[in-house]
């Protein structure tokens, strides 16, 4: 502070030094330059200031050390060296110190998320989005060891009250299953997002439904599903085809153990429920060979390709099949019942 007197004549100036000693700690002064109100919050400023972590400055310094280099006995070097008094003197510049201080500094603002092994990623990078979160918590003596859970969406939900304001939580998505057959979805929302993961994968622990599979590889015929406005077109493919479909689905038939499957989603495509709503609706009411056979009352017989169209039995009825042609046949490409002709001879053979 700078005061200007005027005596005889005379201008005097004096300087006067002011120290202020404020009772903040360092930890509320880097909140106060590294944060954002409330107000702008809202207004959707400094989403990414939260980030930035504090720098420590005192981190690579020395008591004692300057830029000088100096030699101080009792702070930066021993007082007595042998039974000689170590003097104060001055040290050659070391610019390297200097620069290995600012490299240290710089390391401690930069934020460093560890990477995901790459069996674990999800659909893009580090996001929760199609990341494995591990088998659901176990229910009395049972445990859920055999299974594991992916999210399929997570997401930030908000609802607007007259007397808390904007409340926001977290939702999450997630199936869970075994690879056997066996899964379930369920949908969890908390206030943060553990929480909201935990609850989407016990609740689908409490939903499991079993799929049945053709020849644990693919479903027995091909389906349409449409939940909402999302539809599901589902193809049985043969083995070695793989699966060629929606990455949700191709997640879901992965936890279900289905190898081969080709899936087309028309209309609501990015509803993540909608798509496994349906998906799951069609699978669980599939129609198995052996129930085809009893409620047709005829040899169910599977002619492929590759093999010629050569007629192969799959499934019989429990009583002695019906002779009598078919009535306004609608012939399967996978799968069709066979003429009397055809029923007669496997007849003889089995």
């Amino acid at each position: 502070m700078h005061l200007t007197l005027l005596r005889n004549n005379l201008l005097i100036l004096k300087t006067l030094s002011i120290i202020y000693s404020l009772p903040v700690p360092a930890s509320d002064l880097w909140e106060g330059v590294v944060s954002v109100s409330n107000a702008g919050k809202k207004k959707g400023r400094g989403k990414r200031v939260g980030r930035k972590k504090v720098t420590d400055l005192n981190r690579g310094q020395t008591i004692g050390a300057g830029r000088e280099n100096m030699l101080w006995p009792g702070l930066n070097s021993p007082i007595l060296k042998g039974k000689a008094i170590v003097s104060r003197q001055k040290l050659p510049p070391d610019p390297e110190k200097a620069q290995e201080i600012v490299r240290m500094r710089d390391q401690m603002s930069k934020v460093r998320y560890p990477a995901l092994p790459p069996l674990l990623r999800g659909y893009s990078g580090s996001k929760f989005n199609g990341q494995s979160v591990g088998p659901p918590d176990p229910v009395a003596d049972y445990t859920f060891d055999d299974f594991d859970t992916r999210v399929l969406e997570f997401k930030t939900v908000c609802n607007m009250t007259g007397t808390l304001g904007r409340k926001m939580r977290f939702s999450a998505f997630v199936v869970t299953g075994n690879k056997n057959g066996v899964a379930g979805y369920g949908l969890g929302k908390a206030l943060n997002a553990k929480a909201a993961i935990r609850v989407a994968k016990n609740k689908a622990a409490q939903k499991l439904v079993y799929v049945p599979r053709f020849e644990d590889h693919t479903v027995y015929h091909n389906m349409f599903a449409q939940y909402h406005r999302s539809k599901i077109f589902i193809h049985k493919k043969e083995r070695g085809y793989g699966l060629r479909c929606h990455r949700v689905l191709k997640t879901i038939c992965d936890l279900l153990g289905i190898k081969d499957l080709h899936c087309k989603v028309e209309n609501s495509t990015k509803n993540v429920q909608s798509v496994t709503r349906a998906f799951f609706d069609a699978v669980t009411h599939q129609e198995t060979h052996a129930e085809l056979a009893e409620r047709m009352g005829y040899h169910v017989v599977e002619m492929k390709k590759e093999e010629d169209y050569f007629p192969r039995l799959i499934a019989s009825p429990s009583t002695p099949a019906n002779k009598k042609p078919i009535e306004d046949e609608v012939e399967d490409l996978e799968v069709c019942a066979c003429h009397a002709l055809i029923v007669e001879a496997f007849s003889l053979c089995f």
